[in-house]
C-alpha cells in the first residue's frame, strides 16, 4: 500500500506517537520515506520510537520529537510554533492521540477526553492549516472510534466541566463524535484547497488510550481487542491510499467507507461545534 519512492522527502506530523497505533503509524510512515514528526507529551517515552526509525537508516535523521501536550492549549501553541519555525511543508497531519477511562479536566479547562481528543487537535489544526494547504495536495486524519455513536449530542456546557460518568467512556463518545464532526466540517471548509480530511474507527485496539481502566477489566478488555498493527491500517488507508486520495470529509471503519452515525452527520452541529471551538481557543 505505501510505496517508498512516493513518499520520500514529505512531511508528516503523528500525535500521540510514542506509542499504541500512534507508534506503529509513525513507524509506517517512516518505513514509506517519510519525514514524520512525534508530537507527544513525554520525550523520554518517544525515544525508543526515533531511535527505532532513525537507526535504521544512518544517513539521514526521519524522525523527531515535539512536545505536545493537547490539554495545554499553550503548549499545543508551542508545539505548533517549534514545527512551523523549521519552515518545512506538512503533507500529513494525523490527530491520532486520545484517552478514555480518565476523570477530571484539562489545564486549559475542559473535561479531560473532550479537551484532549478534540480541543487540543482543533487548535493545532488551525495554527498548521496555513502550511498544509500551502504543501497541498495534503491530508488530515482524525482517530475517531465507533463509540461516537453512543453520544447522543454534544453538551456544550458539560465540556467546560469535569468528567461525571464512573470511567469516562460516556464522555469518550462525545469526545469522539466531535472528532467526526470537527473532519466533516473541516472538510466543507477547505473544498478546492487541495486538503483533504478523514475520520475513522481503528478497531477496538489493546492500546493505552484505555492506560486508567482498572485492574483486572483492563487485562479482560484488552483480551478481546486488536494488536496496534492491525489497528493502525484504517490510519495508514486514509493517510496514504490511492483510493482515499480524492476524498474528504468520510468516515472509514475497516479500510472501508463506513456511516457514521446520524447526529454525526448533522452539519448544524458540526458548525455550532466549529463556532465553539474557535471561541474556546481563541
Amino acid at each position: 500500500m505505501m510505496s517508498g519512492q512516493q513518499y520520500e522527502g514529505k512531511v508528516a506530523l503523528v500525535t500521540g506517537a510514542s506509542s499504541g497505533i500512534g507508534r506503529t503509524t509513525a513507524l509506517a510512515l517512516a518505513a514509506s520515506g517519510m519525514h514524520v514528526f512525534l508530537a507527544c507529551r513525554s520525550g523520554v517515552k518517544a525515544q525508543p520510537v526515533l531511535d527505532e526509525i532513525n537507526n535504521a537508516d544512518s544517513c539521514k535523521i526521519k524522525a523527531e520529537f515535539l512536545p505536545l501536550d493537547l490539554g495545554d492549549l499553550d503548549s499545543v501553541r508551542h508545539c505548533a510554533t517549534v514545527f512551523l519555525d523549521r519552515n518545512l511543508p506538512l503533507h500529513l497531519l494525523v490527530a491520532n492521540a486520545g484517552l478514555a477511562g480518565q476523570k477530571g479536566m484539562t489545564d486549559s479547562g475542559f473535561e479531560l477526553a473532550f479537551g484532549t481528543c478534540h480541543v487540543g487537535h482543533f487548535l493545532l489544526t488551525q495554527l498548521l492549516l496555513a502550511t498544509l494547504k500551502q504543501s497541498a495536495p495534503s491530508r488530515i486524519v482524525v482517530v475517531s472510534s465507533q463509540a461516537h455513536k453512543q453520544a447522543k449530542g454534544i453538551d456544550f456546557n458539560a465540556v467546560r466541566n469535569p468528567t461525571v460518568s464512573s470511567v469516562g467512556l460516556k464522555e469518550y463518545a462525545v469526545a469522539k463524535l466531535a472528532n467526526v464532526l470537527f473532519a466533516s466540517e473541516l472538510s466543507r471548509r477547505l473544498e478546492g484547497t487541495g486538503v483533504t480530511t478523514y475520520s475513522l474507527h481503528p478497531g477496538v485496539v489493546a492500546s493505552d488510550v484505555w492506560r486508567s481502566i482498572p485492574w483486572p477489566l483492563d487485562r479482560l478488555m484488552k483480551f478481546f481487542m486488536l494488536n496496534t498493527d492491525k489497528g493502525a491500517q484504517t490510519t495508514l488507508y486514509c493517510a496514504t491510499s490511492i483510493e482515499t486520495e480524492k476524498q474528504s470529509g468520510l468516515y472509514y471503519d475497516g479500510s472501508t467507507l463506513a456511516s457514521a452515525s446520524s447526529i454525526a452527520q448533522d452539519k448544524a452541529l458540526a458548525a455550532k461545534l466549529w463556532k465553539e471551538s474557535e471561541q474556546w481557543v481563541s
